[in-house]
């Protein structure tokens, strides 16, 4: 029986309900916003060191969707419109630096770019002011990308090891996708540790790799970069080669793959090793041929084959071990 103290407004009702066949089915046009780098209205972390063009690949990816130009040179941009931009960390100015690099490398008039930037010095994800006023900024520019550059300097008070801290800020971005039909980007910095997959390499809370749909992470290999991407419900590509070019102006391209002989992908450094003598091999190699070569206990060596291969590192046929581009 309805107590008398309860007014109309306050009786529950069930949650909305579709059976499966009644929702319609996505499409494989509407699964990207930049074809193998993000999905389209997906949430994710672009992580990395310091100081190795994270910033610069946010641009990069944030002007591919502002113009409909191929993200890095070569990757179709299937989704295109308005985005929202903040740059935590230095003066706005030197941000649209950036921006007017890349418009005389790529080729577009910078009058006519839809990046918007916001002009605040700091902005707390965990303060419900700020939050609204974030959610005001995105009704008034209707963006397709949100971009927020770093993590660390969104937080306020917020603990970024604690898994509920950073959970309850993570959650309202997600909120704020899904009210918003938009992608989030948010750029974040890498454990100074060796992760043995990239997901596990951002600093912090495990939930950062759990909250996202894509996953981006930037490493030095050698004498370029290298991106290494997954996807909630796509299929991960191979890791791309990158360079930061400096003429006509500093960007950002992808190296093409054939070019350059396979490298190390993870940061363990056996499992860099083992990649490594796979490499300069012609024929696969057994696992015992491996413990031969790096002198390691046979059970270290099966335990980083294991992580691998899990990662799509290394494949294995007839007993014996290769790269996926070797057989």
């Amino acid at each position: 029986m309805q107590s008398s103290t309860t007014t109309a407004c306050e009786i529950l009702q069930p949650f909305p309900m579709r059976r499966v066949a009644e929702v319609e089915p996505q499409s494989a046009d509407a699964l990207w916003l930049i074809e193998d780098i993000w999905l389209a209205s997906g949430v994710g972390i672009l992580g990395g060191e310091s100081k190795l063009g994270k910033t610069y690949l946010a641009a990069e990816i944030a002007v591919a969707v502002a113009t409909g130009l191929d993200a890095l040179g070569c990757y179709k941009t299937r989704c295109s419109g308005p985005v929202l931009f903040y740059g935590a960390e230095g003066q706005i100015s030197a941000l649209r630096s950036r921006f007017d690099g890349l418009a005389i490398a790529r080729g577009f008039d910078i009058n006519k770019l839809g990046i918007h930037l916001l002009d605040f010095p700091v902005i707390q994800l965990d303060s419900a002011t700020d939050l609204r006023r974030l959610c005001m900024s995105i009704e008034q520019c209707q963006p397709r990308l949100l971009v927020l550059d770093p993590f660390v300097r969104l937080m306020g008070r917020v603990d970024e090891n604690s898994s509920s801290e950073v959970s309850a800020v993570l959650g309202s971005l997600r909120t704020i996708q899904r009210q918003y039909d938009l992608a989030v980007l948010v750029v974040h910095h890498a454990r100074k540790s060796p992760a043995t997959h990239p997901a596990q390499a951002f600093r912090g809370s495990s939930d950062f790799a759990a909250w996202s749909d894509s996953n981006l992470f930037l490493a030095r290999r050698a004498k370029h970069l290298l991106l290494t991407l997954e996807h909630r419900s796509a299929r991960s590509p191979d890791p791309i080669p990158l360079r930061l070019e400096q003429s006509p102006a500093p960007h950002l391209v992808a190296i093409d793959h054939s070019a350059h002989p396979p490298e190390p992908t993870s940061a363990n450094p056996l499992e860099q090793a083992i990649q490594q003598e796979l490499a300069s091999v012609a024929q696969p190699l057994t696992t015992v041929e491996l413990r031969d070569r790096l002198r390691r206990r046979k059970s270290d060596v099966l335990l980083a084959l294991d992580t691998l291969r899990a990662a799509g590192a290394v494949c294995r046929a007839d007993n014996r071990w290769h790269l996926p581009n070797k057989s």
